[in-house]
């Protein structure tokens, strides 16, 4: 079997191809710029990526395509459907496409319904299919910390069941590796719901300094995002990400972690330790 991957030169993706390169699974792994790319073991580097008119030759002979989502654009939908299309055609015979919870035509976090039209997408084609649906990734909150230590948004007292990135690669390498999860959307959580005073609080015990969580409204959020020369669509899908919370559109535990890995997904404490247990 051989597995395409595509954002190997990112966290979830290189992370994946390194667990799938340890089993001795043959990986091509796409890149526009393969010089990013990490040289492993079974691994070949192809330049290609998502739109581009030689995505097909690329999957040809691949039978499980790991999608991982591209980064967010204002046409990052068009870029899906084609990369969809491009396995199709090239004859894979498995998509496993990394997803985000609640993905819904009309959900509350803009850039979610992305997924769900690259979803359909994929449905579309009649392929085999797994949909990793992430929470937001526990251990990229202190990049929502500003310079005066305060995360600011509109979550309210809402909750995340918030995962750690690290548990999505190994769910995807183990799905990657098995039929056993085929045709199934696994909402991919950590052991809690957590607001963000529980995260601003957690931040506070390991870095030894105060950190707050500062609830703002819609207005004060679009407000405070107005001079960081950042396009409309790119401030609706930040201010959404905290309404998502707020609504609870995020809070919801799941068991899927341990379904796959037969252990519980790792928790707050693990991800950020007390300084007294460093």
């Amino acid at each position: 079997m051989t597995v395409a991957v595509s954002g190997a030169s990112g966290f979830i993706g290189g992370g994946v191809a390194r667990l799938l390169s340890e089993a001795g699974t043959d990986l091509r792994l796409l890149s526009r710029d393969p010089s990013r790319l990490p040289d492993l073991p079974h691994a070949t580097a192809v330049q290609a990526g998502f739109g581009d008119a030689g995505l097909t030759d690329a999957l040809r002979g691949v039978d499980t395509f790991f999608m991982v989502s591209a980064t967010e654009t204002e046409h990052r939908v068009d870029l899906h459907r084609a990369a969809v299309r491009a396995a199709a055609d090239a004859g894979v015979r498995r998509i496993v496409y990394l997803s985000f919870v609640g993905a819904a035509p009309d959900c509350t976090f803009t850039f979610g319904r992305d997924h769900w039209h690259t979803e359909q997408a994929v449905r579309d084609t009649g392929l085999t299919f797994t949909f990793l649906r992430d929470n937001l990734y526990l251990d990229l909150m202190p990049g929502m910390v500003g310079a005066d230590d305060v995360i600011r948004g509109p979550a309210g007292h809402g909750r995340a069941a918030m995962v750690a990135r690290a548990d999505v690669v190994e769910v995807a390498a183990a799905v990657l590796g098995s039929a056993r999860h085929d045709d199934r959307t696994l909402d991919l959580t950590g052991p809690a719901a957590l607001s963000l005073t529980d995260v601003a609080d957690a931040l506070t015990a390991a870095l030894g300094r105060p950190i707050r969580y500062h609830r703002e409204t819609l207005d004060e959020a679009y407000a405070s995002r107005s001079d960081l020369g950042a396009q409309r669509w790119e401030v609706d899908g930040w201010v959404s990400s905290y309404a998502a919370i707020a609504n609870g559109d995020l809070a919801r535990v799941t068991r899927d972690v341990r379904h796959v890995l037969h252990r519980d997904p790792v928790g707050i404490g693990d991800v950020f330790p007390p300084l007294a247990e460093l």
